[in-house]
């Protein structure tokens, strides 16, 4: 009778508690374990997979491992915005861990040329980067990582001993520390006891902007090349120190699919990448169809994503040597979820990455001693391949030195040997002046990822993308740069780039002045509005002291401020010592030759006060670009308002709202009348790609759109089986063309060149306006630059506007059709959208669309 209860209480008690699972389901079976290293649930409180795990109790359980395991080195190599650590565990063999800086040092010798013919690689390690859930709402790659690190801290045998011997393992256990906790907070306080697998739970429904990103709302796998957030600088700081043979990087993707490892699709690689390069990956796949074979798991490989932009991990290492490979696992998106193949639980999710890590360390030991070759070939091919290089260096410049620093910032973090011009020189009939330029050399070991930054592609094997088609740096900084054709001369070389300090020019106590092209020219003019100093921005040229001074140079009166002239001076300082700007100290506001300083075309400035609408249909990556930008670079604060909470509330205190792109149906009609009537008195509203759309539509201004020609041809029979293919075609996914500047619109104020190249991601075309001075940013006739893009789409953009106001009451409507803070890199439009807001007011009527 007893055992007949048992069985019918079997019968009727919840699936989900026959769903826990302990380490037996993860771990090879033929594998003994030393019982003096802690497992995961002594240390976190569960086994793996029962709940998502935390980033503090990831973090403590790597700790207790470091402190068990004489195999493991754990440190902290940096910080997050929201203060976590950032670690990275080196696992290897105790002798190895006794040499380990001799072995780093050897295994970088493989990547100069004239070094590495020396090296015995059939007595060297090879260097294994396992990196896990850059995303964090993909956690099944960081939960795997913890089942990882015990299997390498205490498993036992000739096997694993070997391994340990032969391999240095490097172990970022969680890519996104921020996104992570995000994402396990959401998921664990909505579990149920008896799990929901439904898709429409709360559990699988992450509120806005999810947990994929880090605390600004940023893509972190589109950051390895530019590294502009504090995460990606720790692990490419660390890549670059080491220049391992594979970088894995665990990912998860629609509930529907399987599972994905590279290679991806063979038609987008990256032409610089080798091609042997996709041949080891091809071999590697071999470990892993064999480990999932083992296990059941269907799987799939070369179909769906590429190996083409370098900002990716999977792709980052493929231009230095390295085989960086990609792994994708339907995800579960909480602890259970139906899908096409059964229900979805989150530690079958987990096995499958743990087994692909383990296929991956066996892949590389029976490998090593190919990988390592391969590695000595490609820098010993580059630097061939370098000498044969019609293009000897590059040399890049700015008026903007503030820019410049950056660029040598980003090229130092990459190890690219940066130097400074011995003298001024001239190229192609541009001078570069010798404080103000640098050159990079073609001929050093970074040959191939300096033609990752530099090289411009406007043909392609396939016309799909994973992600963007071009990148080019030193336009998406904003810089002058050409191509040296000879051997150059080299002045010193850098080894770190320093923030450029202005100075005071002059002693008069009449009034300063500073240019408007620096970049930090904004913070510089909200650290004076933020103290209440008046400020005033000049509308034409005027000289003064013998120098003349452009359209949006920053005029600041000494008399008639609420603040004496010492405070003022200070404030002056502080301006030249951290926004790195020349001041210009004037004695008279006499100018013959232009206007004079009392002169009423310099507009007063009023502080921004500015609103970004983020939620409901916005996009969280482009209100991210948009808050970090303000906030963190030019350190000017933003409210971040729901689209929920501003229909119902007063919008009076902002005198500045952003809508970034995205979709903007949640804004209630009586939140479109609201916005119109705070325009008309007096406001500035800034939008950005189908924002335009929306204005158009909710009566905030004239942005048409332009359409296909009626008169098309009746289609072409084409096969069912190509369409998709076909429509993704279609996308413009991210690519370079070229605008004609009117350099007199104020909105335009600071640029030097009239030619400024764009980023665009989409198929948003604007008809120019038909007044004479409403199209201050127009695309040229033949705008590409780099990248790609359709023949219809480009036919649209050619002479389309980029950029249109509208005079609405007493306020302006500002409207760009592309993003001008994309990514954090695109340095040089961001320009563009600081002078929407400090001056955007000014914009004549005259000019409206």
């Amino acid at each position: 009778m007893k055992k007949l209860l048992t069985l019918l209480l079997a019968a009727v008690m919840p699936a989900c508690l026959f769903a826990q699972t302990d380490l037996t389901y993860y771990l090879p079976p033929q594998v003994q374990y030393n019982p003096a290293i802690p497992t995961p649930k002594s240390v976190i409180g569960h086994e793996v997979g029962d709940w998502h795990v935390t980033h503090d109790k990831l973090v403590y359980y790597m700790k207790e491992l470091d402190k068990a395991s004489d195999r493991i080195t754990l440190e902290e190599t940096g910080h997050t915005y929201e203060g976590r650590p950032i670690l990275l565990l080196t696992i290897t063999s105790p002798k190895n861990h006794r040499n380990i800086e001799t072995i780093r040092q050897q295994h970088l010798q493989l990547t100069d040329a004239s070094k590495s013919a020396q090296l015995n690689i059939k007595d060297m390690p090879a260097v294994f980067y396992l990196g896990c859930s850059i995303h964090g709402n993909e956690q099944s790659g960081t939960n795997a990582g913890l089942i990882m690190a015990y299997h390498l801290a205490a498993a036992q045998g000739p096997e694993i001993e070997n391994y340990l011997e032969n391999t240095v393992i490097l172990f970022d256990p969680s890519f996104n520390p921020d996104g992570l906790q995000r994402f396990s907070s959401w998921v664990n306080s909505r579990k149920s006891m008896n799990i929901s697998a439904d898709p429409n739970d709360t559990e699988h429904n992450e509120a806005w902007p999810g947990g994929r990103f880090n605390h600004y709302w940023f893509d972190l796998n589109r950051d390895w090349l530019v590294a502009q957030h504090p995460e990606s600088q720790a692990r490419v700081k660390k890549f670059q120190e080491w220049r391992p043979n594979v970088l894995t990087d665990h990912h998860e993707q629609g509930t529907n699919a399987t599972f994905f490892f590279m290679p991806g699709v063979p038609s987008r690689v990256n032409p610089i990448t080798p091609e042997k390069n996709q041949e080891l990956t091809k071999k590697m796949g071999e470990y892993h169809a064999k480990a999932l074979d083992q296990i059941g798991s269907l799987y799939f490989t070369q179909e769906g994503y590429d190996d083409f932009y370098y900002g990716k991990g999977s792709t980052y290492p493929d231009a230095q040597g390295s085989i960086g490979i990609l792994f994708e696992q339907a995800s579960s998106r909480g602890h259970a979820q139906e899908s096409v193949n059964g229900i979805l639980r989150f530690p079958f999710t987990i096995r499958n990455h743990f087994v692909t890590m383990l296929s991956s360390l066996k892949a590389i030991n029976e490998m090593r001693e190919e990988l390592l070759t391969f590695q000595r070939d490609f820098y010993k091919n580059a630097s061939a391949e370098a000498a044969k290089d019609p293009v000897k260096a590059y040399v890049i410049g700015s008026r903007d030195k503030a820019r410049l620093f950056h660029f040598a910032e980003m090229a130092l973090r990459q190890k690219v040997d940066v130097y400074r011009l011995p003298s001024a020189q001239t190229v192609n009939g541009k001078t570069f002046d010798a404080e103000s330029s640098y050159i990079i050399p073609m001929n050093q070991n970074q040959y191939k990822l300096i033609r990752g930054m530099f090289d411009k592609q406007l043909k392609f094997k396939d016309s799909i993308f994973y992600d963007i088609s071009s990148w080019v740096l030193p336009l998406a900084f904003g810089l002058e740069y050409e191509e040296v054709k000879t051997a150059p001369a080299l002045g010193e070389k850098l080894t770190e780039a320093k923030m450029p300090v202005g100075k005071v020019i002059g002693k008069g106590d009449y009034a300063y002045v500073f240019e408007p092209l620096g970049y930090y020219t904004p913070r510089a003019m909200y650290r004076l509005l933020s103290k209440g100093v008046r400020i005033k921005v000049a509308n034409e040229i005027f000289y003064a002291d013998g120098k003349k001074f452009d359209r949006g140079s920053i005029l600041v009166p000494v008399d008639g401020q609420d603040r004496i002239p010492d405070q003022i001076a200070v404030i002056i300082k502080e301006i030249t010592e951290k926004d790195g700007i020349d001041v210009y100290a004037l004695s008279t506001g006499l100018d013959y030759r232009g206007v004079s300083l009392g002169s009423s075309s310099f507009y007063v400035l009023r502080k921004p006060e500015i609103a970004i609408l983020i939620e409901g249909g916005i996009s969280a990556t482009d209100a991210g670009e948009l808050w970090h930008l303000l906030d963190t670079r030019y350190q000017v604060p933003v409210t971040l308002i729901p689209v929920s909470v501003f229909n119902s509330t007063s919008i009076a205190r902002y005198n500045t709202i952003i809508i970034p792109e995205g979709n903007y149906s949640a804004i209630s009609e009586g939140g479109k009348e609201k916005l119109k009537t705070w325009v008309q008195n007096g406001g500035v509203l800034i939008g950005f790609e189908r924002a335009l759309n929306f204005f158009t539509s909710a009566g905030l201004g004239k942005f048409d759109v332009r359409k296909d020609d009626d008169k098309k041809d009746p289609a072409k029979a084409k096969p069912y089986a190509d369409m998709d293919e076909i429509q993704r075609a279609q996308a413009t996914s991210g690519a370079i063309f070229e605008a004609e500047a009117d350099l007199t619109h104020p909105l335009l104020y600071g640029y030097t060149s009239s030619k400024i190249p764009l980023f665009k991601g989409n198929n948003i075309f604007i008809q120019k306006a038909a007044g004479a001075y409403s199209n201050p940013l127009v695309y040229v006739n033949n705008p590409l630059i780099s990248g790609y893009i359709t023949k219809p789409n480009l036919d649209k953009l050619k002479s389309s506007s980029a950029l249109g106001t509208v005079a609405l009451g007493r306020g302006r409507v500002i409207g760009f059709t592309e993003n001008m803070a994309f990514r954090a890199f695109w340095f040089g439009t961001n320009k563009m959208l600081m002078n929407a807001i400090f001056w955007g007011q000014m914009v004549s009527p005259e000019a409206s669309r």
